[in-house]
């Protein structure tokens, strides 16, 4: 059986370009008849056929970005969204979004619809079932199409191509150092399962912390959430989780959570028990928006500063797009936390 081949192969296996090879597979008379046999015949004798999820390699560029969120109501993602269209529109691109709601098939949905010629190429954060899965197929066809992709935030390895991230793990560290040099003795931490890149990285800053201070991590102090309490039809589960943690160890004096809305939630768990932020209780969680500006008391938090993480991924995703060379060029950026000191430690 013959190999399985892509567009890219087969545009680097003859030395042109892959929208030349685009153009020769649907017969346009752009290109020469010598090189519409050649292309044609090495397609034929591969069994090439065009995956329908990357069919925008057309005559003209759309000027437009696809965007796949995992979640619209989440602060940090509108401010990502509005670094990406700050920096799309400064340089004439438009940008669709798309939802996955945390979804492997939607994200292949949506991945499909605006790749069937809507647009040059997307910036994405990964859905947690495609994560749990590691399936990352349609990344790797999208990319092997000759259509770039930008990843941020929740990222992988597996596929090769610009990445836009923050330093989980430092950001995390730092967050949990904050309370145990404010004398904190028992912090726990409230996080989402391993699979979640993002997750295991805050987690491991966790541990890190509490090692520099020579402290053995209680395993009943670190309570991993399961993803489907995470939603408005939940919370009181989330809710009932989390006050299970307080009860189970009345000795916490300390809540670093991997989110906001675990953090909110855990102060109002606290204080329906009687206890008081932060003389009894000190809170830090992840990602500032709204929510920790006007909890009651106001939240401590490490920003990601999305809006920055918003206008890196543009800019790598319209330089890939409007370089001249076929040359890859791949890189990661890092985008620095900030903890941002609020009422709700000391």
């Amino acid at each position: 059986m013959k190999k399985k081949i892509t567009l890219k192969q087969i545009a680097r296996e003859l030395d042109v370009s892959i929208s030349t090879v685009s153009k020769a597979l649907r017969d346009s008379l752009e290109i020469s008849e010598d090189t519409r046999q050649k292309v044609q015949a090495f397609a034929k004798f591969y069994n090439y056929r065009p995956n329908n999820i990357a069919l925008s390699l057309q005559n003209q560029k759309t000027k437009t970005i696809g965007v796949i969120i995992p979640e619209i109501v989440h602060h940090f993602f509108s401010k990502v969204i509005r670094g990406i269209e700050l920096v799309a529109n400064k340089r004439g691109y438009n940008v669709i979004i798309g939802l996955s709601n945390e979804s492997f098939d939607k994200e292949i949905i949506n991945m499909q619809m605006l790749a069937s010629g809507s647009i040059d190429g997307f910036i994405l954060s990964i859905s947690k079932e495609t994560l749990q899965k590691q399936d990352y197929h349609h990344f790797k066809e999208t990319i092997n199409q000759g259509m770039p992709i930008v990843m941020f935030d929740r990222v992988v390895n597996e596929i090769n191509c610009d990445k836009v991230i923050i330093d989980d793990l430092k950001g995390s560290k730092n967050a949990v150092t904050k309370l145990l040099s404010n004398g904190c003795e028992n912090v726990a931490i409230i996080t989402t399962k391993d699979y979640v890149s993002v997750g295991k990285l805050r987690t491991q800053g966790y541990l890190e912390a509490l090692e520099d201070y020579k402290i053995t991590p209680d395993p009943n102090l670190i309570l991993k959430v399961n993803d489907e309490l995470v939603s408005e039809d939940h919370l009181e589960s989330l809710e009932a989780e989390i006050k299970g943690l307080f009860q189970n160890n009345k000795n916490i004096d300390g809540v670093f959570a991997v989110n906001e809305l675990y953090a909110i939630i855990a102060m109002k768990v606290a204080r329906n028990m009687g206890m008081k932020i932060p003389d009894d209780l000190q809170v830090i969680g992840f990602t500032d928006g709204v929510l920790s500006k006007h909890a009651t008391p106001s939240l401590t938090t490490v920003s990601q500063h999305g809006q920055e993480m918003g206008e890196k991924a543009a800019e790598l995703l319209i330089d890939n797009l409007e370089r001249e060379d076929e040359e890859e060029h791949f890189e990661t950026v890092v985008i620095e936390t900030e903890l941002i000191e609020r009422d709700s430690t000391k």
